[in-house]
């Protein structure tokens, strides 16, 4: 008994640990996959000694409240739910009655209360007890409904989450603690529980309502189903469910695990409920569980591969991420041969050396991860060079997390923006060249400076082996290349993202020198400086860049890959010179705002998108509205033009 006693507590210990990471630190010290076999492990000994101590996981639920948002009791408690990885389970607790079956959405529960149609309180699940008032955070959630037709008493639970698309996005531009964030979830709950909601409205966090608390004066029949129809009947995003029941269960359990690859939202399993709320009611809860509900976790599909090899990518925050590489194998009917590892520490934890048995699955059946280690060489080397610039890389560890870093202010990895920037629409213009795929490009060592991007051909076998890429997808990126050969100088000189010089001024500057390349490169201050709408701060931008050995030899390259050609002769008489304006609103007698912009600057005006003492004129077809621009143009004297008075005015060359 007293060696079950030390196990028991040695698991206990582990498990705490891990949750403390996932919940309060968002960051994760095992595999989720690790900490379901250690929980488990945990349960089976609780049931054998009839011992369960005080601090053990089995008997809580949710988070220690740590940050510095103010907290709040929840009415009722916030029970976890009963788990099971049979489908034949499932059957057998639904019985006779009728079920929904929903997605197991994998993000931060959330209660929202609504009085008198307007959201007044949102507060985290926390530890089931108590959560954190997160309201502010709330309203800027990117699908929340802040005002509802009923005007009643309304409460209800939900989960906030961000999407895998969002969070591959996401995740390249933040550095949270010097690292990424693991997976969604984490993301998420680091999203949600900020100070400063500003940071919350960025990070594109969705609610989707799973559960009505309460409400007042509605029929809804005793049905689940019928409250989920209401919630989205006023607005709410409802999460994903279905009807079942004994005969069809099993299908739908198959209909949910198909579509699990192209279900964007993050799941790692799915919610079996009553359908019949009085009865689910009727049944109370445990300690821990509700009797209403159970969870279906899925059921992990584990293969065995041999480690290849550790790849080590470079981000733009200047962390070195270590990426496992291994034997291809059939996971959940794709092919996987990759896995990040996330940071040194997971990698020292795993002992992980060249030629090693690991272990791999997809967490919630979508992401590729190492579960565990059979041989345990313990042999990997540690890169002292960057792998993209090759300059001395430093191990750092905070929160007892060790990462890589690279040391080099230079290294191109931190400067993928220019890459994209030069790229854009507006400027060279390569369709299909994603910055998620220049990263990947950038950090295999295959583009080192903005000439590489044309010689991508000369990588076709090491690309198309890429993540995302076959052969069409390759063909067409490499057609899209060849096509941006034949630009302008105003696209050219946009791209190279000259401090101060955007499309705008890219213009003017092409158009004085007559697009002629070495006049546009030769320029010097005082031809900068007289050009209207140029001023000293733009001209020395512009001078020292050229001035720069660097940017020259960029340059150069540049020219020997590109062919400058000359734009139609603008023979549009020039009614608009120095003349400038702002345009705001829709248009009705344009496609489009740049439409009603290229007409303003082929008749030589300039178009800016603040209101300054610099503005001549606001278009707006509302010039009543109460808006910003409207505001400051008032402000400032500035008159307001509809769309029907510019194009009286473009017609009869005079206002």
């Amino acid at each position: 008994m007293e060696d079950k006693l030390l196990l028991m507590k040695e698991k206990i210990k582990l498990l705490n640990a891990a949750g403390r990471a996932y919940y309060q630190e968002n960051k994760e010290i095992m595999s989720n996959l690790e900490y379901d076999r250690l929980y488990d492990e945990l349960v089976d000994l609780e049931k054998e000694t009839g011992i369960t101590l005080s601090n053990s996981p089995t008997i809580h639920v949710g988070y220690e409240l740590l940050s510095n948002l103010p907290k709040e009791r929840h009415k009722k408690p916030m029970l976890s739910l009963d788990k099971t990885k049979e489908v034949k389970v499932l059957k057998d607790w639904l019985g006779e009655n009728a079920g929904i079956l929903s997605w197991k959405l994998d993000g931060l529960t959330i209660v929202m209360t609504y009085l008198d149609g307007k959201l007044v309180k949102a507060v985290t699940r926390g530890n089931g007890e108590a959560g954190e008032v997160i309201t502010n955070n709330a309203r800027v959630f990117t699908n929340i409904p802040v005002n509802i037709a009923y005007k009643g008493s309304l409460i209800l639970r939900g989960e906030a989450v961000i999407s895998y698309s969002d969070f591959e996005k996401l995740n390249n531009e933040i550095a949270v603690m010097g690292a990424k964030y693991k997976n969604p979830r984490n993301l998420c709950s680091g999203s949600v529980r900020q100070l400063n909601n500003k940071i919350t409205a960025e990070r594109n966090v969705h609610f989707y309502a799973f559960t009505l608390v309460k409400v007042d004066g509605i029929d809804f029949k005793d049905s689940r189903s019928e409250q989920l129809q209401w919630l989205n009947d006023q607005g709410f995003g409802v999460v994903e469910f279905k009807k079942v029941n004994s005969s069809n269960i099993e299908e739908t359990v198959k209909w949910f695990s198909d579509h699990i690859a192209e279900n964007d939202i993050p799941s790692d399993g799915l919610v079996l409920t009553y359908d019949n709320i009085s009865y689910g009611e009727s049944l109370g809860t445990t300690a821990k569980f509700p009797r209403d509900s159970i969870a279906l976790k899925w059921q992990d599909e584990i293969k065995e591969t041999k480690l290849l090899k550790i790849e080590w990518s470079a981000s733009r925050t200047g962390l070195i991420n270590p990426i496992a590489v291994f034997e291809p194998v059939e996971l959940e009917g794709t092919t996987v041969s990759r896995a990040s590892i996330h940071n040194i520490s997971i990698m020292e934890n795993l002992e992980l050396g060249i030629g090693d048995t690991i272990r791999v699955y997809k967490a919630n059946m979508i992401i590729p991860q190492i579960s565990d280690n059979l041989t345990r060489n313990d042999h990997m080397k540690i890169p002292e060079q960057c792998p993209v610039c090759g300059g001395e890389t430093q191990i750092r560890n905070e929160n007892d997390i060790k990462t890589l870093y690279c040391t080099n202010d230079d290294c191109l990895a931190k400067h993928l923006k220019s890459f994209t920037h030069f790229v854009s629409r507006d400027a060279i213009n390569i369709e299909g060249l994603s910055e998620a795929t220049i990263e990947k490009l950038i950090a295999k060592g295959l583009v080192k400076e903005l000439a590489d991007i044309f010689h991508i051909e000369e990588f076709r076998n090491e690309i198309i082996k890429m993540e995302g890429f076959g052969e069409k997808s390759f063909n067409n990126l490499s057609a899209a290349v060849n096509k941006a050969r034949k630009t302008t100088a105003t696209r050219l000189l946009y791209s190279l993202g000259i401090p101060n010089i955007g499309l705008s001024n890219a213009k003017l500057i092409c158009k004085r020198f007559k697009n002629d390349w070495s006049k546009i490169e030769e320029a010097n201050f005082e031809e900068m400086d007289e050009i209207p709408g140029i001023g000293g701060i733009m001209a020395k931008s512009y001078v020292d860049f050229f001035n720069s050995e660097k940017n020259k030899k960029i340059v150069n390259d540049l020219l020997s890959e590109v062919e400058i050609e000359k734009p139609p002769e603008n023979t549009s008489e020039q009614i608009f010179e120095n003349i400038n304006f702002v345009i705001t609103g829709s248009v009705e007698h344009f496609k489009n705002r740049n439409e009603l912009k290229n007409v303003i600057e082929q008749r030589g005006g300039k178009v800016t998108s603040a209101v300054t003492t610099k503005t001549n004129y606001l278009l707006n077809n509302d010039s009543t509205s109460n808006s910003t621009k409207n505001k400051k143009a008032k402000e400032l004297g500035i008159k307001i033009i509809t769309e029907d008075e510019f194009t009286e005015w473009l017609n009869n060359y005079q206002y």
